[in-house]
C-alpha cells in the first residue's frame, strides 16, 4: 500500500491504464486540483517504485510520455475493483 499511497497516485495510475500514454501536461488537465509540483512529485514516485516510465524525447520543447510498466500493469485488477465500489459508493466523480 505503500507503493500507491498518495492523494494522486492512484487516480495517475488510473489515467495511464485508460490511455497508455500521457503526457504532463495531459495528466494535469486530467487531474483538477493537482498542483504542478504535486504532479512531478507523485509521478516521480511512481517511476522509482517501478510501475511507470518517464520517456524523455530531444525536441524543441521538449516532450515528456509517461506509460505503465508491466508492474504498473499488474495493478489494473485492483484500480478496476477501487472504481467499482466507488461507483456502487455514488464516489466515481464522473
Amino acid at each position: 500500500m505503500d507503493v500507491i499511497n498518495g492523494k494522486w497516485k492512484v487516480m495517475i495510475l488510473y489515467h495511464l491504464m485508460l490511455t497508455g500514454m500521457q503526457r504532463f501536461n495531459g495528466l494535469k488537465r486530467r487531474l483538477p486540483g493537482v498542483t504542478q509540483r504535486m504532479l512531478t512529485k507523485q509521478l516521480r514516485e511512481l517511476e522509482e517504485e517501478g510501475l511507470i516510465t518517464r520517456t524523455v524525447y530531444a525536441e524543441v520543447p521538449p516532450r515528456v510520455e509517461y506509460r505503465l510498466t508491466p508492474d504498473g500493469e499488474e495493478l489494473r485488477p485492483a484500480i478496476d475493483a477501487l472504481r467499482e465500489w466507488g461507483i456502487r459508493r455514488g464516489l466515481d466523480g464522473g
